[in-house]
């Protein structure tokens, strides 16, 4: 056996060092991902292990090699590639010619070969690649070997690879910045909804409702990452390239690569109903994924850090070669051959590619749902059992009491935003398992979980909409949803960005995420009639979203009426991908990185807006809040009101007036008891304080102020009543020696009370309505 010494010396790692410094490896390398056999009956050459790559920089290719040969022939071989439906590269080569020589396979032996080495490749072949294959992501590319006997012409052997370029739109790096993204919009947001969930009823509302106005909020920015994971779905045949833009936003639906998790759901199906011969873990791990537009994907690993590592065998490699063996020299990565290869298209492909067969779709959701249901439950109870343990210690603030007390009613919010938040996508994947799914138990959670989801938000729906008619008719207005504490706690999630006006915005809200969901999972293998279709759903969401500008905030409106553009702009670029319009492919791909830029600007306006909200935040309130705080507080001011406080002094200067027009001044009362006066009683006590003013020219009263029948002419106490003093000369002094005496009324007041029988529209009523 002829073997290579596998051992690192100075000139290999200067040779790989030189490849990554220059950027071969992202910059100017072509390597194949993946092969399989195209023929297994007839051929008597079956190629078992395959690794090719080009270097655009010195004009070579890297090759290795390995398979098995039913007898000893001469061959011929034809490589040609093709990129985006194009054939870009085509070269026969003889491998006993001098300038391609390879001696392992010059004649191919009986049994087991194995060959790899580096070829250079003329000028009149290398010029012929484009430049653009070196710098597209995910690029549409494939290469197929024909090997073929030189004794008849027939072909022995046909292997077909991807090819990539080493770069790629599905980083690792993009889903967890994605997911940053997110969660500083739940920080931001949610400052005031934790706020609110520690300080109870009252504060619930209005946290919540902070979270709610602020946009984007973190329901519209995981809102537009669920778009994009959606919008991979499509059955059109979408670029590679967007296809693997799209993935990257997979967790926001749900889908999140978990192989222990597939395997669990695997024997679960296969004990309820499941087929898993075509449709399980293992099945992807061998398959070959083929969409629409001839690109492949395998089901298992990452085809482009199989590719690096390929490309990190290669370059520190001889010419090797091998007979009559099953091993090959080095430590080579393992490429092992696709043995299936299955076309795949919409959301199949799209969860596929992620290592999650289609019938585990919706239960890997609804696993990941729970996990997150279960996280908050523990995580609320946790913080219940902290402030029991801090009361028993200590005294806590007051503002986390209401948590303590209503710590259910947190529990239940959380859910029932959580519903809220997943009800598209959970639409779309309960249909899609009652389409495509095989398990009878996974289809009754599908529809259970449907039915709740559904229930629950219909039944909030209704009590909304019942509220407000009661509203509507006892007050004439809805306002009552906003300001009275009872009903903002309780339902203000569904509401609180919206103006007074348009409260009931959310219900068409829901009826959108419906019909997106239900639209995109039952016309699954249908292009031009999903994209049809969804164009008008989201072309009517935006319809009402500009006639209606329904949120409180004008940054509400501009973000979100934006972010609905955007949507309908990417519905409408996948027009382009619909295969019934015949649009070449690389037209398809440059419309594939417009929509990528746009998308991209997107969530990147969004983190800006994001950062920016962390600022306002501090400095603003939610307004509905704000307003009813400010009437909150008013009452309570209204309520504490005495009259030794010092708000009494708002009365200072206060009238009220009757009907007459005769305006009663109470600056100088001295007391705040109300009683009814008695007509009959005569007393001049009943008059201290009073003073009555005309307040138009045409009263009766309109008299000279000392001629007034309530003006005593004579000063109090000047002739006074003899008679009436024992009644206070037990008095204690006023800080004098003077006694306070009662004025002497006299006849001075014995003609009113016939004058006040004449005006009973006068003072008399005054005494009934203010006494």
């Amino acid at each position: 056996m002829a073997a290579s010494n596998s051992r690192w010396n100075i000139r290999r790692a200067a040779i790989l060092a030189t490849a990554f410094v220059s950027g071969v490896l992202s910059e100017d390398l072509l390597v194949t991902s993946g092969f399989s056999n195209c023929k297994t009956e007839s051929n008597s050459i079956h190629v078992q292990k395959v690794d090719i790559s080009y270097n655009n920089a010195d004009k070579t290719v890297t090759f290795d090699v390995a398979g098995t040969s039913d007898k000893e022939q001469n061959v011929m071989a034809t490589l040609s590639v093709t990129a985006y439906g194009n054939d870009v590269y085509t070269n026969e080569f003889n491998p006993c010619e001098q300038k391609t020589y390879v001696k392992q396979l010059c004649p191919v032996p009986k049994g087991t070969f194995g060959a790899n080495g580096t070829q250079a490749i003329p000028d009149k072949y290398s010029n012929s690649i484009p430049s653009i294959a070196f710098q597209v992501p995910d690029i549409a590319a494939e290469a197929t070997l024909q090997l073929k006997s030189l004794d008849d012409g027939k072909e022995v052997g046909c292997i077909q690879s991807q090819v990539t370029n080493g770069k790629t739109a599905s980083v690792a790096a993009v889903p967890y910045i994605a997911a940053g993204i997110a969660g500083a919009a739940l920080l931001v947001g949610g400052a005031g909804a934790i706020g609110a969930a520690f300080s109870g009823g009252a504060g619930a509302a209005g946290g919540a409702g902070g979270a709610g106005t602020f946009s984007p909020s973190f329901g519209e920015v995981f809102g537009v990452f669920q778009g994009f994971a959606m919008n991979g779905m499509m059955s059109a045949q979408l670029p590679q390239v967007y296809r693997s833009f799209t993935k990257n936003f997979a967790f926001s639906t749900g889908i999140i690569p978990w192989t222990q998790m597939q395997v669990s759901i695997d024997n679960f199906r296969s004990m309820t109903g499941g087929n898993l011969t075509n449709d399980s873990v293992e099945f992807l791990k061998n398959a070959t994924l083929i969409y629409p537009d001839g690109s492949t994907s395998s089901g298992n690993g990452s085809a482009f850090k199989r590719a690096v590592d390929s490309v990190v065998y290669l370059a520190t490699r001889d010419i090797d070669t091998s007979a009559d063996t099953t091993s090959t020299g080095g430590d080579a990565p393992t490429t092992t051959e696709s043995t299936v290869r299955a076309a795949v298209s919409g959301i199949q492909g799209y969860v596929q590619q992620l290592s999650v067969p289609q019938a585990n779709t919706f239960m890997t959701v609804l696993l990941i749902v729970a996990i997150v249901i279960g996280v908050i439950v523990v995580g609320i109870l946790l913080i219940k059992v902290v402030l029991e343990a801090w009361a028993l210690f200590g005294s806590f603030p007051e503002s986390l009491t209401g948590f303590r007390k209503h710590y259910w009613g947190s529990i239940a919010r959380a859910i029932t935003s959580l519903i809220l938040l997943l009800y598209s996508v959970w639409v779309l994947y309960c249909i899609f398992q009652f389409t495509h799914g095989d398990s009878w138990a996974a289809q009754t959670l599908a529809g259970v979980t449907l039915a709740i989801f559904t229930g629950i938000l219909i039944f909030f729906s209704w009590r909304i909409w019942h509220i407000a008619r009661k509203l509507k008719n006892s007050e004439g207005d809805t306002t009552g949803l906003y300001d009275d504490k009872k009903h903002w706690v309780k339902y203000s999630l569904f509401y609180e960005s919206y103006k007074k006006d348009y409260w009931w915005i959310f219900v068409p809200v829901i009826v959108y995420m419906f019909a997106k969901g239900c639209v995109l999972a039952a016309t699954d293998g249908h292009g031009m009639v999903q994209t049809i279709s969804m164009l008008v759903v989201e072309g009517l969401m935006l319809i009402l979203l500009i006639w209606s500008r329904p949120f409180e905030r004008k940054s509400g409106n501009v973000v979100n009426i934006c972010i609905q553009v955007v949507r309908v702009l990417s519905v409408a670029c996948i027009l382009v991908f619909v295969e019934e319009f015949g649009i070449v492919q690389t037209t398809q791909t440059v419309a594939g990185v417009v929509l990528i830029a746009v998308q991209s600007a997107l969530a990147g306006i969004l983190a800006i807006l994001i950062g920016w909200n962390a600022i306002v935040a501090c400095c603003k309130q939610n307004p509905h809040r704000k307003r009813r705080k400010e009437m909150e507080k008013l009452q309570r001011d209204r309520d504490a009101l005495t009259p030794l406080d010092a708000r009494n002094s708002l009365l200072l200067g206060r009238t009220e007036s009757n009907k007459s027009g005769v305006s009663f001044s109470y600056a100088n009362a001295v007391a705040d008891v109300k009683r009814p006066l008695d007509r009959r009683d005569d007393s001049p006590e009943r008059y201290t304080g009073v003073a009555i003013e005309p307040s138009s020219g045409y009263s009766p009263l309109d008299v000279p102020f000392s001629n007034r029948p309530l003006t005593p002419s004579t000063p109090m106490g000047v002739g006074a009543d003899q008679s009436r003093q024992p009644l206070v000369s037990h008095a204690a002094p006023l800080g004098s020696s003077q006694q306070p005496t009662i004025p002497n009324l006299g006849g001075g007041y014995g003609g009113y009370s016939g004058y006040g029988q004449q005006q009973n529209n006068g003072y008399s009523g005054y005494r009934g309505a203010g006494y």
